[in-house]
């Protein structure tokens, strides 16, 4: 049985792919900061499969410390983690200019840094193992900066550059790594919208292109995944 760790697993794009790996009967490594939120959905998980382990620790993915307590006890509790979804993430639509002195370190702790991090600690024991799956949530804004997120942009466009490089490090070690680069996606970052729900990504979606993703031949490595809107809408 596989073993799979993500970030921001409660909320959007992550709980829903959390979902979709236990369906796949994958033991899940998740945290959050909100105990409650936490022990409830380790429950609901363990309900859609009761086969699968649920490893749940409350950390602030944005730590580095906390981040890396919650690898090290869910590689502890499930042993080799070979599979990690990097869905921590958060969308300020604020220029640069305006922003506060906080807000630039605050993105890239969150949108950026946890990946880097889960990579060093991970990606030497995925090569000793000669196997493994590596996958990224960036944006559209990875590719096309948006001047009213302007510091979102810049740590999307770094976490795409950081997906690159872990691909090519692991490319001669049989462990895949893939960007997925969604435009708007109805998670809570549209709380309070009128926009219709069809003129948006969903976050089953996303999580029906890793499971898939995942689930290709051992020779196939899907390097990036363009998700937009059919309507148009960034």
């Amino acid at each position: 049985m596989k073993n799979a760790l993500i970030t921001g697993a409660t909320k959007g794009m992550g709980r829903a792919i959390a979902i979709a790996f236990a369906k796949e009967g994958a033991n899940l490594a998740i945290c959050s900061r909100n105990e409650k939120n936490l022990a409830e959905f380790k429950q609901e998980l363990e309900g859609i499969n009761p086969q699968i382990k649920v490893f749940a620790r409350v950390a602030d993915g944005s730590v580095k410390e906390q981040l890396l307590q919650f690898a090290a006890q869910a590689e502890n509790e499930l042993g080799f983690i070979g599979i990690v979804v990097s869905s921590l993430g958060m969308f300020d639509p604020v220029s640069i200019l305006d922003e506060s002195d906080a807000a630039f370190e605050k993105q890239l702790n969150t949108n950026l840094m946890p990946a880097y991090h889960l990579y060093r600690f991970l990606g030497k024991k995925m090569i000793a193992n000669r196997e493994g799956h590596i996958f990224t949530i960036c944006s559209v804004a990875s590719l096309n900066p948006i001047a009213s997120a302007g510091t979102y942009s810049v740590t999307k466009y770094a976490l795409l550059g950081l997906t690159k490089v872990m691909r090519l490090e692991m490319m001669p070690h049989n462990v895949k790594v893939t960007a997925i680069i969604p435009g708007s996606t109805l998670t809570s970052s549209w709380d309070g919208t009128t926009i219709s729900k069809d003129k948006f990504i969903l976050p089953e979606d996303i999580a029906s292109a890793i499971i898939n993703t995942y689930k290709m031949s051992a020779g196939a490595n899907v390097e990036e995944i363009i998700i937009r809107p059919t309507s148009g809408q960034v």
